[in-house]
């Protein structure tokens, strides 16, 4: 069913961005020209910004919120409208808000999913009406990320990030904690500890066999070590489940399935464990999307 957007008062239009986790994360080797080639499975929940859009007659492109101390212009909606806009010469513009709830720096996306809401968004609105390879390599000019979210289902992700195989993940729910560090990716992934051989399990992983001690995340050990915050979030979520960061962190998640639980539900199991939460960590209950809600906004 075509995803059918509430419009306010004011006539802008409401968008999903969803979030990512990645359930896993391994480098597996290195390109020649320093590119670390990947193995990752995205998942998409449903915790998200909303992009609200409003088109306009005189082609100009206005943000309405932007974030304290980032000018519009630098802001990933404004560019992917621009860039949108550029590319096909179209004549609308847009108005453009943002209600921001997934943390910024996190490892979930966000930002990306922000971006690729608007193409996807705008590609109907303008009637641009580009297919999906087309608009992910668009998409892939404002972040590594971006393509993913315009593919829009949940994938295993190879290469740099722009080799995506659609996979079926069972439904869960996420207990997902953002420790209140920045953590800054290029520092992670050029430090010279990094795990960066790590055997490819492509083919177990697509086949269903592959034991799930052996799925973990690469940059977790350096995250940790660079950024204790993290490493105290993972130790106390650890006592209800497997803890794992996602992407280069700092958010850090346990994975609930109904098979891992007796008697109760997986979000009934996950509401209990951020009832716990300690005061001073940040948290919330998130499950999984079996796809991104504007996925049929773009033909294939």
């Amino acid at each position: 069913m075509s995803y059918t957007p509430l419009v306010d008062e004011a006539g802008f239009a409401a968008y999903p961005a969803p979030a990512k986790l990645n359930l896993f994360l391994h480098i597996v080797g290195r390109r020649a020209d320093g590119y670390h080639l990947l193995e990752s499975i995205f998942q998409l929940i449903d915790a998200q910004d909303t992009i609200w859009l409003r088109v306009r007659d005189d082609g100009q492109i206005v943000h309405h919120n932007p974030m304290p101390n980032v000018p519009a212009e630098t802001d990933l909606t404004v560019r992917a409208a621009k860039l949108l806009q550029a590319h096909s010469g179209v004549k609308l513009g847009v108005d453009i808000r943002v209600d921001k709830r997934l943390p910024m720096g996190g490892g979930m996306g966000g930002g990306s999913s922000d971006a690729a809401t608007v193409l996807m968004a705008l590609n109907r609105l303008w009637q641009v009406n580009l297919r999906r390879q087309p608009l992910m390599d668009l998409g892939l000019q404002l972040g590594a990320d971006v393509p993913f979210f315009i593919f829009g289902r949940n994938a295993l992700v190879e290469g740099i990030g722009e080799i995506m195989t659609p996979v079926t993940t069972p439904a869960a729910s996420f207990v997902v904690l953002h420790p209140q560090v920045h953590v800054p990716t290029p520092a992670i992934f050029g430090d010279a500890e990094l795990t960066r051989n790590t055997p490819s399990l492509k083919v177990r992983i697509l086949d269903g066999t592959v034991d799930a001690d052996l799925l973990h995340n690469d940059l977790q050990a350096v995250a940790v070590r660079k950024f204790p915050e993290i490493a105290q979030h993972i130790q106390w979520l650890s006592q209800y489940g497997s803890a794992l960061m996602t992407g280069s962190g700092s958010c850090v998640f346990a994975r609930f399935t109904d098979k891992d639980v007796e008697k109760n539900t997986s979000q009934n199991r996950a509401n209990a464990v951020i009832s716990c939460l300690p005061r001073e960590m940040t948290g919330f209950v998130s499950s999984t999307l079996s796809q991104h809600q504007l996925l049929d906004f773009v033909l294939d």
